[in-house]
């Protein structure tokens, strides 16, 4: 895995191509398996969320435009992808901040969500306890990443690097996040990892024959 700051590095090159790629590349499934992880999550009216490791800001959006009344936080260690996230969403505050080191109270939220993050951090096991700590007693964290690995994800793979590489220009950057999906936890066994740091799962759920999942976990 690469060090944090050559992770920060490439997120902020990558940025500006980001939210196109992932269109292209998902043919924008990767917008309706977002609402639906949102949806199960069942957020209540005037609550909390911080959502990590917020990327260009889709998911701090889709809460802020669906929950009415809710407060949302994003943070994200790339000040490039912040400054999209910004543009898309004025009204949500940002912060740019390390996910093992987060400059929050205990059990300040209601919810966390963190889509396709975790994986691109070098200490797991701290921001998942930075996760715990923040959250208050009963909250819950949205965990969305890939799945199992199948001969669709496989598949899938080699259209990311070709995609990547001819619209882009970043096929290296792709192929090292291809790699990391790959070296990544399947659900099951990220779930044993979440329930050892005092989570427990409520609910699990697959889409695109599995390449993708989410993980509800409560603490």
């Amino acid at each position: 895995m690469k060090s944090e700051k050559e992770i920060q590095n490439m997120f902020d090159k990558i940025a500006p191509g980001y939210d196109f790629l992932n269109n292209i590349i998902s043919f924008c499934t990767h917008i309706f398996i977002k609402k639906a992880a949102v949806k199960a999550l069942r957020i209540e009216k005037s609550t909390k969320v911080l959502d990590l490791c917020s990327g260009s800001g889709d998911l701090g959006r889709l809460i802020k435009n669906t929950v009415p009344g809710v407060e949302i936080f994003g943070v994200d260690y790339s000040t490039e992808m912040l400054n999209i996230a910004k543009k898309k969403n004025p009204d949500i505050k940002y912060f740019n901040m390390n996910a093992t080191a987060l400059d929050f109270a205990d059990s300040s939220f209601d919810y966390v969500v963190m889509g396709f993050g975790l994986r691109n951090i070098p200490n797991r096991n701290a921001t998942i306890a930075e996760i715990y700590r923040i959250l208050k007693p009963d909250g819950k964290f949205l965990h969305l990443d890939f799945g199992q690995k199948t001969i669709f994800s496989k598949i899938f793979d080699k259209i990311v690097i070709f995609a990547a590489g001819f619209l882009s220009g970043e096929k290296d950057a792709y192929t090292y996040l291809i790699n990391s999906k790959n070296s990544f936890p399947n659900p099951e066994k990220l779930v044993e990892i979440f329930e050892e740091q005092g989570f427990s799962c409520e609910k699990i759920r697959y889409f695109l024959f599995k390449i993708i999942s989410f993980q509800i976990l409560k603490k």
